[in-house]
């Protein structure tokens, strides 16, 4: 138990701060009033469970305090999808109805193909 809850918490604080580094990184590199940074995290995410999910179904052995330091650590703190939701909002508050539209459908809809993808590239 104390050894799961070390690696959650050390995957934690490595996935929060890629979120941040990512998020400075993309503002400064493609400034925009669309929420790119959170978009990128949540893609690549999904696509990291899906790879993770299929790792693990592929070989169940692996140590499952790794998996839980991976999946509801460093993914828990990357994956930004509480963000997502403030991003969509925010648009939507500042009249931008349309582009959180599209940013909620994208977000959505590539998310789940990631997941796919990344779960196929186990397979």
């Amino acid at each position: 138990m104390i050894w799961s809850i070390l690696a959650i918490a050390l995957g934690g604080a490595v996935g929060a701060l890629s979120r941040y580094g990512m998020t400075y990184g993309v503002g400064l590199l493609w400034p925009t009033a669309f929420p790119l940074a959170t978009f990128l995290i949540n893609l690549l995410g999904c696509l990291a469970i899906g790879i993770l999910y299929g790792v693990w179904l592929n070989r169940p052995e692996l140590s499952p305090v790794l998996q839980q330091g991976l999946t509801v650590g460093f993914l828990g703190a990357f994956t930004t999808f509480s963000t997502f939701s403030l991003d969509a909002w925010r648009l939507m508050e500042n009249d931008q109805g349309l582009m959180a539209l599209g940013y909620i459908l994208l977000s959505v809809c590539l998310g789940l193909i990631a997941t796919w993808a990344g779960l196929m590239l186990t397979r």
